[in-house]
């Protein structure tokens, strides 16, 4: 057993001298490539100065401002054919203050042939029948079937006009 660990000692140190043995010709190939090359980096270019506009539309009108929303909407609802027009003057509904995406249609139920849905918001349990109001985009309920509420709701196209869109709430299942 000794014999073998004096062996491979032995063979250890040969190879450790070995891999020390042409270190000469390799520091003169490198030191010739340090000659020989030379590196092209390109310069930087300066950065362009920067000339601040004025802000001249400070005090124009806020294109984003609810105000001139609201004066559109109202000024769009004195037109004698608008959807808009009865549906600006009556008194809003509770749930008219939540998007649909917030509501959830947990179950449906018939009281003397009527049917109602029952749909929670904010942890609230609330129970609504046809032609009630839901949403934020003018939102009617026009069918109560027994896992769907169907709506019109009115919203603005790209141009600008006000259309009658059809919505749904679908039954949602607990997750279990």
């Amino acid at each position: 057993m000794r014999a073998a660990r004096l062996g491979a000692l032995l063979g250890l140190t040969l190879m450790l001298a070995a891999c020390g043995a042409n270190h000469e010709e390799l520091q003169q190939w490198m030191e010739q490539q340090r000659r020989e090359v030379r590196p092209n980096v390109t310069p930087l270019q300066p950065p362009k100065k920067f000339d601040p506009q004025p802000y001249a539309s400070a005090q124009a009108v806020e294109p984003f401002s609810s105000q001139k929303l609201t004066v559109a909407i109202k000024q769009e609802s004195r037109q004698p054919n608008s959807l808009l027009s009865g549906e600006l003057n009556r008194r809003k509904e509770p749930l008219e203050a939540y998007p649909l995406d917030n509501m959830r249609m947990v179950g449906s139920l018939a009281k003397s042939g009527q049917p109602f849905a029952l749909l929670k918001v904010d942890n609230l349990l609330y129970q609504v029948k046809v032609g009630d109001y839901l949403g934020q985009n003018y939102g009617r309920i026009t069918k109560i079937a027994e896992t769907e509420i169907a709506l019109r709701e009115i919203v603005q196209d790209a141009a600008g006009e006000w259309i009658e869109r059809v919505g749904s709430l679908q039954l949602q299942e607990k997750a279990r």
